[in-house]
């Protein structure tokens, strides 16, 4: 996805004759209109949405504006509410993290960050890298992933003119949709500034579907899908002189949703509740000293409250009430420095400290004390540019009740380099290797009623090899994108979940090998039809095979893994005129199996949704004003993403949106 905008380039040059003669001749001003490309040209395969790119895609949270992206494969549970997470190529969620300014969310408990949580009206873009970001200056945390997804919010933007902002927005449609938000923002010095962002989100959520198998037109209605959620995000910035700067945010989230359980024959109900209310403190502090050192300094603290209600639950009281109180206290120190102007080496070390919480009967009441430290160089000599770093990281955990974990120590190194092919071309060669894990979970170790478990995190060798090209052009097309990647994972020790006596009670177990091979492909191009006319296209493709490969006498040996589709296609075609803006969106997702067993009974057919959105800026009072429309699910197609939880059928979303 690209963003549209001009760039102007003013020229002016005048000639001056010699002794014989004191006229002069002055050029006219030449202005040339064109769109540079997008980025795709990095160490490691990244991707990348900007703010202005939402609307193009009919994203209305996190999880809507990276669904395009190639490799991705998004669980969405259904409803305005349900929970949303992403895999990236086919490694499961627990290995994608999620940093958001510089410092990641993290979630001990069960690992998983749900991207439906997180709204998009306080975000300026957002990158996928596959490996880890190419800036060496990082926290350590930033290393620890499998792949990394950075948020980065609206920095403060003022004119010469005013020294605040404000905008006001409300978002309505399907599901009873009524989703009001805030944008403040304030100068207080030539230093300081204020960015205040607030959102209010409430739906009763219901919605038609298919009932599905019984060969029938049945549409029942979706329930319990009610939402009700108010998020407050404050930050406070400071620029100093030479890049130095501080910032600090706060951000508070109360959220009451229902949760739609699996669509069962004839017993769709669920009165299953979610309550949750989380505070996070964050901050970071950048300094630079011209000698070529530069460092970064980063802290959070996090109290994340949650309770889970089902009512209907099968025990000895009727209900299952859950309570889960999580702590996190991190701090984090990155320095680098320049050996040599193309040389650079960084070290860092962070500290993280966790607890939870709950009111579960003789439950283990863990604590886990993080220790990450990761020694980076990054090194570029003409055409070439080498990435290598080594991770270390040590955990430690403590329980109340029974005995922990045992303590580990494990050393992750990785690798990546690029090479320009030839001057000008616009072709780069791209290849890394990474060497990650992930550690099993709170839920993971102690969510039973049997004591510790005795896992072992689950190890992923990364391999990628990928070309690119790119190039702005001035005649026919504005620019033309190119990238396609081919990659090998191997992940071993694989943690999955056995259902026991009931659903309270599961068996964790590190089971065998998984083997993944699979393809990236990308395009992105503009073509200007006019002055003020454009139409630009993006496309994006994704095989992936994902085999079992544990146990070759096994019936599920070289079985595709769950919910692991072997084709995904994202395509988008927009049409802008000025202010006016049309946005075609297309993901097509071929079939898959809910279970290891690739048998007919497991089949979970494959689907092709559309959405159509119009987008219109003028003035009002000379106040900026913007209106969009946007249909999704165009052709009403029934589908899923998980098997029993169907997703909407046609819906409709307004937005209107003032700057003052």
């Amino acid at each position: 996805m690209e963003k549209l905008f001009f760039t102007t380039i003013f020229f002016l040059f005048s000639v001056y004759a010699f002794a014989q003669s004191d006229s002069s001749n002055t050029l006219k001003e030449v202005k040339v209109f064109t769109t540079p490309p997008p980025k795709v040209q990095s160490l490691q395969p990244s991707q990348q949405i900007n703010a202005s790119d939402f609307k193009r895609n009919g994203a209305h949270n996190l999880a809507d504006a990276i669904r395009n992206f190639s490799g991705v494969n998004i669980k969405d549970y259904g409803g305005i509410g349900g929970l949303k997470t992403v895999s990236v190529r086919s490694l499961g969620a627990n290995h994608t993290g999620v940093q958001f300014d510089g410092i990641t969310i993290s979630d001990t408990q069960n690992g998983q960050i749900d991207l439906g949580k997180i709204n998009l009206d306080n975000i300026a873009s957002i990158t996928l890298y596959n490996g880890q970001p190419e800036l060496i200056l990082q926290p350590a945390r930033a290393y620890a992933s499998a792949s990394m997804l950075v948020i980065k919010s609206l920095a403060p933007e003022f004119t010469e003119e005013k020294n605040y902002r404000l905008k006001l927005g409300l978002k309505t449609g399907s599901f009873g949709l009524f989703n009001p938000s805030l944008l403040y923002q304030q100068k207080i010095n030539s230093n300081w500034s204020l960015n205040l962002s607030n959102t209010w989100q409430k739906a009763h959520g219901r919605y038609k579907y298919k009932v599905d198998g019984d060969g029938s037109d049945t549409l029942a209605t979706r329930t319990n899908s009610d939402l009700n959620v108010f998020q407050t995000d404050a930050a406070l910035y400071w620029n100093g002189t030479d890049s130095n700067r501080f910032q600090l945010r706060a951000n508070y989230a109360h959220s009451d949703r229902g949760l739609p359980g699996a669509v069962v024959y004839y017993n769709p109900y669920t009165h299953q509740h979610l309550w949750n209310r989380d505070l996070t403190l964050q901050s970071n502090y950048q300094q630079y000293w011209k000698k070529g050192f530069e460092l970064l300094l980063s802290a959070k603290f996090s109290h994340n409250y949650l309770r889970y209600l089902d009512p209907d639950y099968l025990n000895e009281i009727r209900e299952l009430d859950q309570r889960f109180t999580q702590l996190e206290i991190y701090g984090s120190a990155a320095l680098s420095y320049h050996l040599m102007k193309n040389w650079e080496i960084s070290l860092a070390s962070d500290l993280a400290f966790n607890k939870l919480k709950t009111n579960f009967y003789t439950y283990s009441y863990p604590t886990r004390y993080t220790y990450l430290n990761v020694l980076a160089t990054k090194f570029k000599f003409n055409k070439l540019q080498l990435h290598a770093n080594i991770l270390n990281t040590a955990i430690n955990e403590k329980v109340q009740v029974g005995s922990p974990a045992p303590s580990k120590m494990i050393w992750s190194p990785s690798i990546s380099a690029s090479y320009d092919l030839f001057e000008d071309s616009g072709i780069q060669l791209r290849a890394f290797y990474k060497d990650i894990f992930r550690n099993p979970t709170f839920n993971d170790l102690y969510y039973t009623r049997i004591g510790k478990r005795n896992l072992t995190p689950e190890y992923t060798k990364q391999y990628n090899l990928g070309i690119t090209y790119s190039q702005a052009y001035t005649k026919v097309i504005d620019y033309l994108s190119l990238t396609a990647d081919i990659y090998y994972n191997k992940v071993k020790d694989k943690i999955i979940a056995i259902p026991n006596k009931d659903l309270f009670t599961w068996t964790m177990l590190n089971l065998g090998e998984v083997d993944i091979r699979g393809i990236d492909v990308s395009v992105k191009t503009q073509l200007p039809l006019s002055r003020a006319m454009k139409i630009s296209f993006t496309g994006n493709y994704t095989y992936q095979q994902a085999l079992n490969t544990t146990d070759p006498t096994s019936a599920v040996y070289l079985n595709q893994i769950p919910y692991t589709p072997k084709h995904n296609l994202a395509l988008n075609i927009g049409f802008q005129r000025g202010d006016l803006g049309l946005f075609y969106n297309q993901i097509i997702s071929s079939s898959r199996y809910y279970l290891t067993e690739n048998l007919p009974e497991y089949f979970v057919p494959g689907f092709s949704v559309s959405d159509l959105s119009i987008h219109y800026q003028l003035k009002l009072k000379q106040l900026p004003v913007g209106l969009s429309a946007e249909i999704n699910n165009l052709y009403n197609q029934s589908y899923a993403f998980i098997r029993s939880f169907p997703m909407p059928g046609r819906s409709f979303r307004f937005t209107f949106q003032i700057t003052i």
